[in-house]
């Protein structure tokens, strides 16, 4: 194990988490999606990942050394991050906890599950919690360690979004589990980063409308300039994002064009 793993595995281990990345590298997953075990006697698995029996039999080998598993809970149902459930469920039967679907436990903003509080962080998807547990959070995709989320246009996304990130910035937290990328040691300057993040694009988006722009592709060139090619169908979706906020509060002129929801 390279030394910058060895010390990030130590420092996780003193609030009693282990990562395990997926091998499921791309470009919305970036190096891999991370599946999060926490405590023992027994574990809890948090977002037990994509349905890779490799990345399965590595996740049931850790469960089972920290005295077997107390259940499962979900940041978000995209399935990157919950198609192994059933596999795991199979080989180790434990409780679910996730924000919709067939589950033991639904989750609702300040449900307790094992040691898990929930806080609702949508804006990347509706059914999306971040998990605090002790001063460590798993976010999911709300916060990741590496590159930048997209917003789901769903009605009132991106002001609960920026709520969520609002309120987790206010908690005492030593460490951001995130879902893609390594843990982030430096919690409130992440957040203040991410929340600067959108609004600058607001700001950006805002100039492009008073100069005229009103297409999609003119949008995105003035507000996501920095995008990859490959990558500009998702930030369509952020824009519509950005978009239905600026709508919502009747900032937004009536002849833009909207991309597909």
């Amino acid at each position: 194990m390279p030394p910058s793993l060895e010390r990030e595995a130590r420092r996780l281990a003193a609030h009693g988490i282990v990562r395990l990345r997926a091998e499921n590298p791309g470009p919305l997953t970036l190096s891999g999606t991370n599946t999060w075990i926490v405590g023992r006697d027994p574990a809890y698995v948090v977002d037990p990942g994509p349905a890779s029996k490799e990345h399965l039999n590595r996740l049931v080998a850790l469960v089972d050394a920290r005295g077997g598993l107390g259940g499962i809970a979900l940041t978000h149902d995209h399935a990157d991050h919950s198609e192994g459930v059933g596999a795991l469920r199979e080989r180790r039967s434990a409780p679910l906890a996730a924000g919709r679907g067939e589950v033991d436990v639904k989750l609702l903003d300040g449900t307790r599950f094992g040691p898990f509080e929930a806080l609702s962080t949508p804006g990347h998807a509706p059914d999306h919690f971040a998990l605090t547990c002790g001063r460590a959070c798993f976010t999911g995709d709300a916060v990741l360690g590496e590159g930048s989320v997209f917003i789901a246009p769903d009605p009132g996304a991106l002001v609960g979004y920026l709520g969520g990130l609002q309120r987790l910035r206010e908690r005492d937290l030593d460490v951001l589990c995130p879902g893609h990328g390594p843990p982030i040691w430096d919690p409130r300057a992440k957040l203040d980063r991410y929340i600067e993040h959108r609004l600058e694009r607001e700001r950006l988006l805002l100039a492009a409308l008073a100069a005229g722009r009103r297409s999609t592709p003119e949008l995105l060139d003035a507000a996501w300039w920095d995008v990859p090619a490959e990558l500009r169908p998702i930030a369509a979706v952020s824009l519509r994002a950005h978009l239905d906020k600026l709508d919502d509060e009747a900032r937004l002129p009536s002849d833009v064009e909207l991309p597909w929801r």
